[in-house]
């Protein structure tokens, strides 16, 4: 079995059956997806299909169309859904291979859309931790380059419209992981116009003002599951984004910093405004992660970190103990990509070793075996931008990183890459293709630090 796919447009759904299963007005099914079974998984997906198609009316001679073609003999001689003449029945041959391949607005031969297709199947399995614009940019270059992706997105959010609906319901915010999907879209323009469409704030106006359309469909769908991190799974599913966005825990998290001068700062909005940050930490202090993430990250081939807000975007991931744990032991190579700007208030004056510094204080020493960093610091910058470009200061002193228990002969060695990987109309962002080849070119050259050392000792 290869894999199985949904049609959606002009469909009504028979029941949740996992969203798997639909079936046109004239009683025409097609089944859709994207994810690999095994046979057994499979046949039991067929399964609940054909208790479905006989509850939703399905008779004798209704004409089922699949475009796995295993399937109808599966159905026919094994569940009872007989097929006009067991002969695959193809409705709207342009509209089930505009399924098979994806929206498209290129005007490439199909065989070259279905050929990029297979060849994305095949690229590395990469895990991409934060959250926040930077880790949407990642994703935007990385799902060119393979579809084995997935985000694992910070819930610690308590600001704008994920804050009020944190607020009013106690919902798990979900504004990264709404940027996150749209940004893996594969009709990403307009999917991110829709995700991303907030209704009109107006005086007296309804309760929806203000509230982005993408927090609103994960908030239903999770209500629906009765569980957040299912309700984001089957978002994953029903707009069919290329790869996958998986928040680091169900519940929520609140963020919490200690200044240098010994004030307490609660809430990542007000972390994010906060200077002179000594050290962070979220409650509740062990949260569940979710274990789609933990077994992501022990799968990769790569495990990027960043780019993101060190503070509020990257480390509220990494201080999930189950999250954190697994990337210290990921036999993938573990990236940092640090930012290639300031951002005020929270890493104002920091330079690429403050940066690395803050990162192994938090999440352990040699969290990374790469840190990655721009090299060109004359992009243009925008008008008023009050950031400045990551000053290449390296290395960090051994007496910095020193944990207490560790001796310095112990602390691993962190190669440093430099590349141009900055948006070259603005120096505040990275350049999605740029970082992502970036990150690729060095999985190609450097070993896991884990690897070396198995090899080492073999």
């Amino acid at each position: 079995m290869k894999h199985h796919t949904v049609y959606r447009t002009e469909l009504t759904p028979l029941s949740f059956l996992e969203r798997s299963a639909y079936v046109f007005p004239d009683k025409t099914a097609v089944i859709h997806g994207s994810r690999h079974y095994t046979y057994r998984q499979f046949e039991e997906r067929v399964n609940r299909l054909a208790s479905a198609l006989r509850r939703a009316g399905m008779k004798k001679h209704d004409r089922v169309a699949f475009v796995c073609p295993n399937i109808p003999a599966m159905l026919e001689a094994h569940y009872g859904v007989p097929l006009a003449g067991g002969i695959l029945v193809v409705i709207g041959f342009a509209r089930v291979m505009t399924v098979l391949v994806g929206p498209s607005t290129s005007h490439e031969p199909l065989s070259e859309v279905i050929y990029q297709r297979r060849l994305l199947s095949r690229g590395p399995r990469v895990v991409a931790i934060g959250g926040g614009t930077g880790l949407s940019v990642l994703l935007r270059g990385m799902k060119e380059r393979t579809s084995n992706l997935t985000a694992i997105v910070s819930v610690a959010d308590d600001g704008g419209s994920s804050g009020r609906l944190r607020e009013a319901y106690g919902w798990t915010p979900m504004g990264d992981i709404r940027n996150c999907i749209a940004a893996l879209a594969d009709a990403e323009p307009l999917m991110t116009r829709l995700l991303q469409y907030r209704f009109p704030k107006e005086p007296g106006g309804p309760g929806l003002a203000g509230h982005a359309f993408g927090n609103l469909l994960i908030a239903a769908m999770s209500d629906i599951e009765e569980d957040f991190e299912e309700g984001v799974r089957q978002v994953n599913r029903v707009l069919a984004v290329r790869g996958q966005v998986i928040p680091a825990s169900a519940r929520p998290l609140t963020l919490h910093a200690r200044l240098e001068d010994g004030t307490v700062v609660d809430g990542q909005s007000q972390v994010a405004r906060a200077g002179g940050i000594e050290r962070v930490w979220i409650t509740p202090e062990a949260p569940r992660a979710c274990g789609d993430a933990v077994e992501a990250i022990l799968a990769a081939d790569i495990v990027v970190i960043g780019p993101g807000s060190l503070y509020t975007s990257l480390l509220p991931s990494l201080l999930v103990p189950a999250i954190g744990d697994a990337v210290r032991r990921a036999p993938g190579l573990v990236i940092h990509a640090c930012n290639v700007a300031t951002q005020i208030g929270e890493t104002d004056g920091y330079d690429l070793a403050a940066h690395y510094l803050a990162l192994e204080r938090h999440a352990g020493p040699g969290v990374a075996d790469v840190v990655l960093a721009n090299s060109a610091l004359d992009a243009p910058r925008a008008p008023g931008d009050a950031t400045a470009p990551v000053r290449l200061v390296w290395p960090p002193e051994v007496s910095l990183r020193t944990t207490p228990g560790v001796g310095t002969g112990a602390l691993p060695e962190v190669a440093l890459v430099l590349k141009d990987v900055v948006d070259p109309r603005n120096a505040h962002f990275h350049d999605p293709a740029r970082l992502a080849s970036g990150i690729l070119e060095i999985a190609e050259r450097h070993a896991p630090r884990r690897a070396v050392a198995a090899a080492r000792t073999a």
